[in-house]
C-alpha cells in the first residue's frame, strides 16, 4: 500500500522513522491517518529530517519502495492548484453532479412509468383487436349459416 510520510529522527534509538500521514485508497483518493503511525527505517537509512516521502509498504509493513515526494507534490500543485481548483469549486461541482444525478433519476423513473403505461395500452389494443376479430368471425359465421 502507498503512503505519504514524513521522515523523523528518533534520537533515543539513533535511527530514522517514518510518520505516516496519508494512505492511498484508490488512484485519486487518499485518506488522512489521524493517529500517529510510525515505521522504523533502521540505521542504514539516513535522510533529511521532516522530508516528505512516498512509501510503498508490504502487507507485513516492510518498506518496499521509498521516494522523495517533491515531484508528486509539484504535480498536485500543477494539476489542481495552478488552475484555480479550490475546495469551494470542488464542492460546487459535487453539488451540481448530485443535482444532475437526481434529475436523471427522476427522468429515468418517468420514462419507466411511461413505458409501463405504453405496455398496458398496447395490451389493451391487442385485446380489443382480438375481440374485434372474434366479433367479425362470429358475424361472418352467422351470415354464412343464414344463407
Amino acid at each position: 500500500m502507498r503512503y505519504l510520510a514524513q521522515v523523523h529522527k528518533n534520537e533515543f534509538l539513533d535511527q530514522y522513522h517514518l510518520r505516516l500521514l496519508a494512505r492511498q485508497e484508490e488512484d485519486y483518493l487518499w485518506t488522512i491517518i489521524p493517529e500517529e503511525a510510525l515505521i522504523l527505517m533502521g540505521k542504514s537509512h539516513t535522510m533529511s529530517e521532516r522530508l516528505l516521502v512516498l512509501v510503498e509498504l508490504s502487507p507485513t509493513g516492510e518498506i518496499e519502495r521509498l521516494e522523495d515526494a517533491c515531484d508528486w507534490v509539484l504535480n498536485l500543485v500543477q494539476t489542481y492548484l495552478s488552475s484555480g481548483i479550490t475546495p469551494e469549486f470542488l464542492q460546487q461541482e459535487t453539488e451540481r453532479a448530485e443535482e444532475w444525478r437526481q434529475s436523471l433519476t427522476l427522468q429515468n423513473q418517468d420514462l419507466a412509468r411511461r413505458t409501463l403505461e405504453l405496455e398496458a395500452r398496447r395490451e389493451q389494443i391487442q385485446a380489443l383487436e382480438e375481440s374485434l376479430k372474434r366479433d367479425r368471425n362470429g358475424t361472418q359465421k352467422d351470415i354464412s349459416s343464414g344463407s
